[in-house]
């Protein structure tokens, strides 16, 4: 493993015009609300890098169930996304897991805490992690 860990989050979406006709101004609000349709761009702002080594020497000290199980399937997939479904039992993981975790660990369950709590006030957000060389 030599790759780096990085985390985007949703910062704005939008319609692209070609796509979407001024007339039916209906659709772009239609299609901003159901998220992913043809037309629609999401524009992903990076949040955190950390080594991939660190990653799953982090996630590792997660309990057992499907937050740790989430996060570990980026080791099979390349790329995941975390999305509200995902929200409670992250929160639940990452606040009983902190007292194990370094420094460093703790900013980036803070990190990622801070986000989780944004998408419990917005819907509509969304973070993907990625693995890239």
């Amino acid at each position: 493993m030599s790759g780096k860990v990085k985390f985007f989050r949703l910062s704005k979406r939008f319609v692209d015009e070609k796509d979407a006709p001024p007339e039916i101004k209906q659709l772009e609000y239609y299609a901003l609300a159901i998220g992913h349709h043809i037309g629609v761009v999401d524009c992903l702002s990076p949040v955190m890098v950390l080594e991939e080594e660190e990653y799953f020497k982090w996630i590792e000290k997660l309990p057992p169930g499907k937050a740790k199980s989430k996060l570990e399937g980026l080791s099979k997939w390349g790329e995941l996304e975390i999305n509200r479904e995902h929200v409670s039992p992250l929160v639940s993981a990452l606040t009983k897991a902190k007292s194990n975790f370094f420094p460093a660990e703790i900013k980036w369950a803070d990190c990622l805490l801070q986000l989780l709590k944004s998408m419990q006030k917005e819907p509509a957000i969304y973070v993907v992690v990625k693995i890239s060389g």
